[in-house]
């Protein structure tokens, strides 16, 4: 059967993006930091202008200055710049005094524990909303053509990793012959290659990355020096000198270690591959900490445990799908490869996944938490596509295996049948030749005195043995379906690509579930509460909105205040406004309420009784005329 070699470097970049992607959801996901909560609440309407704002998120962040912003109703900055931890996860920016009433924006930038950037903004107001003109038009971190571009150089640094760790342990633990066979070196120094350069983009990125988000920023000198003072700069730096011992590390496989075993020196061989592997090693297990100690796995619930665990995930997908790449390499470009390198890297692509089973089990809890944010989250419906895939890939791994076995035995046979040939996975027996057509001897006559003569039949005879091994190697069958069940893995793992790509843009579980939690607690335990219903009795000058606001928005005793605006903003002072409390899961009300009038558009009343807690129906009656009435209504949680 006739099979079409396709390039190596094609191989080579197919692997690139997909084991690049996997990896970036296989590393744990952890918490982008959240906004849980604030000072005052979104929304509030205060009385009286506050001494600073304070902002609670999920997990700790990292601030620069400008991180917090107060913008006033003109769009002016009204704090002080200086931002300070007050306690835990929360922290607050002071205020300038004689600040004027109306609706005020807070705007936040910041760096999550797992390295994330997240932005937003929300609004409160002091004495009655107003009409505000702050403009918010820089906040792009993480997005836009930088945040794109950090994304594709992180997935090209771990698909960097999995090559150069991956087909380092494939050569070191399954084929040293391997070493000197151009196409496995070419495969590890791409590796090295891709997660150099994309290392060194991500550096220069960072900044941009987590600040204005602008492009002309890559390049600024001074953004990188504040990277440099970061955990995630410290990370970066740390792998790029590993990068260098890596590129020793290199030298030494495919210079001296070859040079040697061609020597046939074994004592030599012997200490270096020992050497090798303890080196190797050490700098793998480093490479992958750097993104264990900075990124997702040292923040959240058991870091210290995490972290390890995040390290031997990382070099068992690496040893698999890395050694799978260089497997499929040699498949399909090398002259041949022995039996006993695929059964040995069956093995370990064995051990590999096992280890990658117990510890993704830890992480999908970790991540997850309980079966309801499984199956009820995003993040969950995602993984649990994920873990289904995954198993896809697994078995076809283990097809993968049986063909191992048929190779085994096939191989078992033609060394009993024909001792004397040199056996190899698909490269066909090989003979000694002597001539052509048994006339070895009258050639060597011929072209005895002719050394160019000489040069150019061995040349011939080198490509027509050449072409016999590519015959032979791709008419065997098991070689052939071995072929296809790991290019069927790399199929599978296309997918994940897509699957992996969104996961990891996607909270985690535990973590939405928890920031909810935690949201509705703020909601449920601190006011006040504001509503806004806009109104239309169908009369004339019929139109505007009603701002409710109930403080502090628990069960008990609340005091609410009611202001009428008209569709310019200014004060309504309409003839009449109610207002009634329905809470219809218990069957409670409607409970009016008959605000006194307290200035041009203001109404107010104290003593607003909420028996219990519950999503409750705000009804407010608005009369702009004898005749001319309307009654608008919102759903609201209080207590």
């Amino acid at each position: 059967m006739k099979t079409i070699a396709p390039r190596l470097w094609h191989l080579v970049l197919l692997f690139l993006a997909v084991t690049g992607a996997l990896l970036a959801g296989a590393a744990p996901s952890s918490a982008h930091a959240a906004l849980t909560g604030s000072d005052p609440k979104q929304g509030a309407v205060v009385e009286t202008a506050p001494r600073s704002v304070s902002l609670t998120f999920s997990e700790d962040v990292a601030m620069s200055g400008g991180a917090v912003r107060v913008l006033d109703p003109a769009g002016k900055r009204v704090d002080t710049g200086k931002v300070s931890h007050a306690r835990g996860t929360t922290y607050s920016v002071g205020l300038h005094a004689g600040l004027p009433d109306g609706t005020f924006t807070v705007a936040y930038q910041v760096v999550s524990a797992d390295s994330h950037p997240v932005s937003g903004a929300f609004t409160f107001s002091i004495g009655a909303p107003s009409k505000t003109s702050a403009v918010l038009t820089d906040q792009n971190a993480g997005g836009g053509v930088v945040g794109g571009l950090y994304g594709f150089a992180r997935y090209v640094s771990y698909a960097g990793f999995v090559l150069l760790v991956g087909g380092a342990a494939f050569v070191l633990g399954c084929w040293p012959r391997g070493a000197g066979i151009r196409p496995v070196q070419r495969v590890v120094v791409s590796g090295w290659t891709a997660l150099t350069a994309a290392t060194l983009a991500l550096l220069l990125m960072r900044g941009s990355y987590t600040g204005s988000g602008k492009l002309g920023d890559v390049f600024d000198m001074t953004q990188l020096g504040q990277v440099l003072q970061t955990k995630t700069g410290a990370a970066l730096t740390s792998r790029l000198l590993l990068l260098a011992a890596a590129a020793l590390f290199i030298a030494v496989l495919f210079g001296a270690y070859v040079k040697r075993a061609e020597e046939g020196d074994k004592k030599e061989v012997k200490d270096l591959t020992f050497g090798l592997a303890i080196g190797g090693a050490v700098v793998a297990a480093g490479l992958a900490a750097t993104w264990a100690m900075a990124e997702h796995a040292s923040t959240g619930i058991q870091a210290g445990l995490a972290m390890p665990v995040d390290v031997l995930h990382l070099l068992a997908v690496a040893t698999w799908l890395g050694g799978l790449t260089t497997l499929l390499v040699a498949l399909y470009r090398a002259p041949s490869i022995e039996s006993t390198a695929v059964r040995r890297f069956s093995r370990v692509a064995f051990c590999s996944v096992v280890t990658l089973a117990a510890t993704g089990l830890y992480q999908s809890w970790r991540q997850v938490g309980s079966w309801s944010a499984l199956t009820g989250t995003r993040y969950g419906q995602l993984l649990l596509l994920k873990i289904g895939l995954v198993a896809v890939l697994v078995g076809i791994a283990w097809i993968s295996r049986t063909w191992t076995g048929r190779i085994s035995a096939s191989v078992t046979q033609e060394r009993t049948s024909e001792k004397k040939e040199p056996v190899a996975v698909g490269g066909g027996a090989t003979s000694t030749e002597t001539g052509q057509g048994g006339s070895g001897s009258s050639s060597g006559d011929t072209t005895s005195d002719d050394p160019e003569r000489a040069a150019q039949l061995a040349r011939q005879r080198a490509a027509m043995a050449t072409a016999r091994e590519k015959r032979a190697r791709d008419a065997d069958p098991h070689r052939f379906g071995l072929r296809r069940s790991v290019l069927a893995e790399a199929g599978v793992a296309v997918v994940l690509l897509a699957v992996t790509t969104v996961l990891t843009s996607t909270e985690p579980g535990r973590t939405e579930e928890e920031a909810k939690a935690a949201t509705s607690a703020a909601q449920t335990q601190s006011g006040p509460l504001s509503v806004k219903l806009p109104f239309d009795t169908g009369g004339k000058d019929g139109k505007g909105t009603v701002l409710l606001d109930v403080d502090p928005g628990r069960t008990g005793n609340n005091e609410m205040h009611v202001y009428v605006e008209r569709p310019n903003g200014k004060a309504f002072d309409v003839p009449e406004v109610k207002v009634a409390f329905t809470l219809e899961a218990r069957k409670i009300g409607p409970l009016p309420v008959v605000p006194d009038h307290i200035a041009t558009g203001h109404w107010s009343a104290s003593g607003v009784q909420i028996p219990v807690a519950g999503d409750w129906k705000i009804a407010v009656t608005v009369r702009t005329s004898d005749i001319d009435q309307v009654t608008v209504t919102k759903n609201a949680k209080i207590g």
